[in-house]
């Protein structure tokens, strides 16, 4: 793999003087995501003059054993090592136990001992990149110990979805947040929101004035968000038979991107002024009619099949899963919002596991133009106008519409306008992790979770939850799709432009 180029981020300004403190340093996201996106940062010359990372976790390890550990971990994604000697000389490590307040004083400590030496003033960010099992705990002995309070530098405690299973159970992990830390200091993560394309999805709306006038029921008859990944349950299966893909997708990075899409324009681009918007949008979600529930929403679970020509296990074969487990993990519901903008346009999410492609995409259709002129000649099927917002893999913005076909006859044909970020000179954005970080250092919070909105995502989806999981013939009610398809059939029936009828181009 040949090494990734380290560009500048477009960044306002350098953050201030910190320390980066990740609680579950041993674990899978420290390696995969964290310290790869912070030497990102570092060599390209985003992270504050003075700053260091000090790994926290169970596992004993010296800080050698440490800084080994994560040059693997940078190495195996390809970057450039040359910034990697000064990097590591910002490493650190620190054992803890994670319900013991005496081991975070030690931690303390050892952290006032660090500021000192690196020239930091005493600003922290705590990275809890622990099992969601854990937050309440954390959140409660950190404060014990001390570390939340705000007498010398900031602390802002950064927070991995999910946030609670439930409604009640989210609401019980703010309150034992609140036990130390204030609303301005928490910061919750949803990396999708942190993707360059659904940073743009508001300033494609808000700074364009040919758009921004149609996007309303007037000019939309629906819009579609899809999410699908070819990857199975892997790692997570603990997680995953606790969760399904309504608890996992659905209540953080689907609500996420609807509320884009959707939410109306802020007074001003500042966090809480979007924020509010959201909020706002999350409120005139329609409750599901639970009578009719399975009108509006298709549960299924993946069997085996294929993925890359390769075959690949039903859900219920993965390590770690009940062989007779009722786990969903592809769903598709139809939404409505009921408000002046979007009353009767119908929202369909989808998101799916072992789907043939990993894929993000919000499509744009509009309502049909009323083609009377042409009926003679184009007869009465003229395909309407979309925008499509292509998320992941590819970074991308298609406008789809007609133009007369060349020749004689009359005849039309459908034409696009593309643009790629990939084609922007070389031009390398941040990825989710670093943009979400450095906003953390900035002390930004537009792109993360408001405790308000999480809590109405969760009562939007708690009557569902209940329902399905109480029902009599739950079993009856998951349907079955072959891994390496777009799901099962029942979903095309809900949304007739699903992708299962309708293969995206």
């Amino acid at each position: 793999m040949a090494p990734d180029k380290l560009n500048p981020p477009d960044t306002l300004k350098r953050p201030e003087d910190c320390a980066v403190v990740i609680f579950g340093a041993s674990g899978d996201l420290t390696g995969r995501k964290l310290v790869p996106a912070l030497y990102r940062l570092f060599a390209s010359g985003a992270t504050p003059e003075h700053f260091y990372i000090c790994g926290a976790a169970r596992s004993e390890m010296s800080r050698e054993q440490f800084q080994d550990k994560m040059r693997q971990a940078v190495e195996s994604r390809g970057l450039d090592m040359g910034a990697w000697q000064a990097f590591a000389d910002r490493l650190h490590y620190q054992a803890v136990v994670y319900d013991q307040v005496e081991s975070y004083q030690a931690l303390a400590t050892r952290l006032d001992e660090l500021d000192a030496r690196h020239g930091v003033g005493g600003n922290r960010i705590l990275e809890l990149a622990i099992p969601p099992t854990l937050y309440q705990t954390m959140a409660v002995t950190l404060a014990r110990a001390g570390l939340s309070q705000e007498e010398r530098g900031w602390r802002r405690l950064v927070v991995e979805k999910p946030f609670g299973r439930d409604l009640e159970s989210s609401r019980e992990l703010n309150r034992a947040i609140g036990q130390g830390f204030q609303e301005h200091q928490v910061f919750r993560i949803d990396h999708y929101l942190a993707k360059e394309t659904v940073q743009n999805i508001m300033m494609f709306r808000f700074a364009n004035a040919i758009f921004e006038p149609l996007w309303n029921r007037n000019f939309i008859d629906q819009v579609s968000i899809v999410t699908g990944e070819t990857l199975g349950v892997e790692h997570r299966a603990g997680y995953y038979e606790q969760a399904g893909v309504l608890r996992d997708m659905f209540q953080n990075h689907m609500m996420q991107l609807l509320a884009l899409v959707a939410a109306e324009p802020p007074s001003l681009f500042e966090a809480d002024r979007v924020r509010d918007e959201r909020t706002k949008l999350f409120r005139s979600l329609r409750p599901f009619p639970l009578e009719e529930l399975y009108d509006y929403l298709v549960l299924a679970q993946y069997e085996a099949g294929e993925i890359d020509g390769k075959p690949v296990p039903a859900y219920r074969a993965e390590p770690g899963v009940d062989p007779s487990s009722l786990a969903p993990t592809f769903a598709a519901m139809k939404v409505y919002v009921d408000n002046w903008r979007w009353q009767g346009v119908p929202f369909y999410l989808t998101s799916g596991k072992r789907l043939t492609e990993k894929l993000t995409r919000i499509t744009i259709n509009f309502r049909e133009v009323p083609h009377s002129l042409f009926r003679r000649v184009l007869g009465e099927d003229i395909q309407t106008n979309r925008l499509v917002l292509d998320i992941q893999p590819k970074e991308e913005i298609t406008l789809y519409f007609q133009a007369k076909q060349p020749g004689a006859q009359v005849g039309l044909r459908t034409v696009r306008l593309h643009f790629s970020y990939q084609d922007q000179a070389g031009r390398q954005g941040m990825e989710a992790y670093e943009k979400a970080l450095v906003d953390a250092m900035l002390g930004d919070q537009m792109l993360f979770w408001r405790q308000d909105g999480v809590e109405l995502c969760w009562a939007f989806l708690d009557p569902v939850l209940e329902a399905c999981e109480q029902c009599g013939d739950r079993a009856d009610r998951l349907h079955r799709y072959r891994a390496g398809s777009w799901g099962p059939s029942d979903a095309a029936k809900l949304w007739p432009g699903h992708p299962y009828n309708n293969p995206l181009e």
